[in-house]
């Protein structure tokens, strides 16, 4: 049976804690979880011993020839951000791209990416520091800097170490399914899946407040039932604030809207059933709060580019093949 093969990048000089995003997700064995077994291995421009900018030094068992085959490869930093890449290093990449394997940026290095000439003509993002030397360093790059990742279908790129967390999830919930995402994010006690169109800075967090409080358990008691009725009013009011508080400390405390918000749940919980359930697209409709099959074809086609009927097809299809087989990611 194939095993999904996936490489991340590591440097002389890399962060330890952003190394860590891509090992937590996916260096470990999942397979309780219902993921398949990764072949994980962390590569460099040469094989050998590499420090790191923590003081620890890390052996790295893999040069780059692991790009050559690996079905996703991941750069989660990047330093130098002004200079050319090693001609073996942006050989490789272009390789991998153009064999049809995923490259994902996270943080810094979403940099790599674009010194390797893959992101030209292309959305993308990095850090929310970052961005404007991203935009200046390489100008025919569309750059995003108020969302936490970017998903332009073979290439993938987040902001920063919380947000290489999500994107990491979002392409368990893409490749896997949206109930091994869930799975795997309760096992390492991440918190909810946050869709990448949220904003990745808010420049005034909201103050602990007996009313903050109260507004993190409205909100949790939407997460748990995602398929009942939840108006904005009814929600504002859960969380003692007028709807025009409401409104506003949600955007500064979430970075969007609460309609959004309450959607991308929705879609979420559809995406469980139609991969665990048999059950009719109606019932899915029902259960999910959207009320009929019509407007759950509408935001499943918005939010994932395919439609439920597609999509269950496809998970059941592949849940029965072998373990590398992959759906393909939903921009």
């Amino acid at each position: 049976m194939t095993t999904p093969i996936i490489a991340v990048l590591a440097f002389d000089g890399i962060s330890p804690f952003h190394l860590s995003v891509p090992c937590l997700v996916f260096g470990a064995d999942r397979t309780g979880l219902g993921l398949p077994r990764f072949d994980f291995r962390v590569c460099g421009a040469e094989e050998g011993l590499i420090r790191t900018d923590a003081g620890l030094s890390i052996l790295v068992p893999h040069g780059l020839s692991a790009l050559d085959d690996a079905d996703i490869v991941i750069i989660p930093s990047w330093k130098d951000l002004e200079a050319p890449l090693a001609k073996p290093l942006e050989d490789a990449l272009g390789r991998a791209h153009r064999r049809g394997a995923l490259i994902v940026g996270l943080c810094l290095g979403t940099f790599a990416i674009a010194a390797a000439g893959l992101l030209s003509g292309r959305k993308a993002t990095t850090h929310w520091a970052y961005t404007e030397q991203l935009r200046a360093l390489h100008p025919d790059v569309s750059v995003d800097a108020d969302v936490l990742y970017v998903d332009d279908g073979d290439i993938v790129t987040s902001a920063g170490v919380a947000a290489g967390l999500d994107c990491c999830l979002h392409i368990v919930r893409a490749r896997y399914g949206a109930e091994a995402a869930l799975r795997l994010a309760r096992h390492v006690v991440l918190s909810p899946h946050r869709q990448g169109g949220q904003a990745q800075f808010i420049e005034r967090p909201v103050a602990k407040t007996a009313n903050a409080d109260r507004f993190t358990g409205a909100l949790d008691a939407v997460r748990a039932t995602p398929g009942e009725t939840h108006s904005l009013d009814s929600v504002a009011e859960a969380a003692g604030l007028t709807r025009r508080t409401f409104t506003r400390r949600f955007q500064k405390s979430i970075g969007t809207s609460f309609g959004d918000w309450l959607t991308s749940q929705r879609v979420e919980l559809a995406q469980r059933l139609l991969e665990a359930t048999e059950k009719s697209m109606d019932i899915v409709a029902f259960e999910a709060g959207f009320g009929s099959a019509t407007s759950l074809r509408q935001h499943f086609s918005a939010r994932l580019r395919t439609s439920p009927a597609q999509y269950r097809r496809e998970f059941s299809g592949r849940a029965g093949r072998d373990e590398g087989t992959t759906l393909a990611l939903s921009h």
